[in-house]
C-alpha cells in the first residue's frame, strides 16, 4: 500500500529536522540502508536530501505501538537492551515494552514475519487464520526455554505480529516473500 499509493513527502517523529521525499529508486549508486531496519534499500524509499537518511516505505509507516491486549510494545529509535529474537544490541529501531522486559528489533520483527508466513503457507493442514495477537508475555518468555519450545513460541509470536503489522500497514511484502521463499525451498 505504501509503495502503490505513496505520499510524496513525509516527516517522522524520530527525525524532526528531516523532510523525506518518496523516490522510486535510490538517489545514487552508493549502497543505501534503511535507518529503521538497517536492510538494503534497492527500490522504493523515502529519502531526506539534507541528512541522507533513508527509510523503506513500510518502515516509515511502522505503528508506534503494538498491543496484544496485555503488553504494549512501543517503537524506539534506539534501545540499549538485547533483542529477544537475535540476542544482539543496538540494531537501530526496536519495539520495547514499558516494563523493559521485552525488546524486538524492527529487522527481527520483519524476519519473524517472513519465517512465519513460510511456515503458515508450507503447512498441509488447515490452520485457522487468526489476526489477533496472542499473549506476547507468554510467547516472549519462551526465549529462555528449550530451543523447540522457543522456536514454537517465536513462530506463534511472529505469525501474530505479522498479521497485525500487515493489517496496520497494508503491506503485502511479507506475504509475497513467504510465498516465494516457500516455493524456492520446496523446489
Amino acid at each position: 500500500m505504501h509503495c502503490a499509493i505513496p505520499s510524496p513527502t513525509i516527516s517522522h517523529s524520530f527525525y524532526t529536522k528531516c523532510s523525506f521525499q518518496f523516490l522510486s529508486r535510490p538517489p545514487d549508486a552508493r549502497p543505501r540502508f534503511c535507518n529503521a531496519c538497517e536492510r538494503d534499500v534497492k527500490g522504493f524509499l523515502y529519502h531526506c536530501r539534507d541528512c541522507g537518511f533513508d527509510l523503506h516505505p513500510c518502515c516509515a509507516k511502522l505503528p508506534m505501538v503494538l498491543d496484544d491486549g496485555e503488553i504494549k510494545l512501543y517503537l524506539y529509535r534506539k534501545v540499549s537492551a538485547s533483542c529477544q529474537k537475535c540476542g544482539r544490541k543496538g540494531r537501530s529501531w526496536s519495539y520495547r515494552s514499558s516494563c523493559q522486559k521485552y525488546n524486538l528489533h524492527v529487522a527481527c520483527v520483519k524476519d519473524m514475519l517472513v519465517e512465519n508466513w513460510q511456515g503458515y503457507l508450507g503447512e498441509k493442514s488447515a490452520r485457522k487464520f487468526d489476526t489477533r495477537l496472542p499473549s506476547l508475555k507468554n510467547t516472549l518468555l519462551t526465549h529462555n526455554k528449550s530451543k523447540s519450545k522457543s522456536k514454537k513460541g517465536w513462530e506463534m509470536a511472529g505469525l501474530a505480529l505479522q498479521f497485525a503489522i500487515s493489517a496496520v500497514l497494508g503491506d503485502p511484502t511479507a506475504l509475497i516473500a513467504g510465498v516465494i521463499g516457500s516455493m524456492i525451498s520446496k523446489a
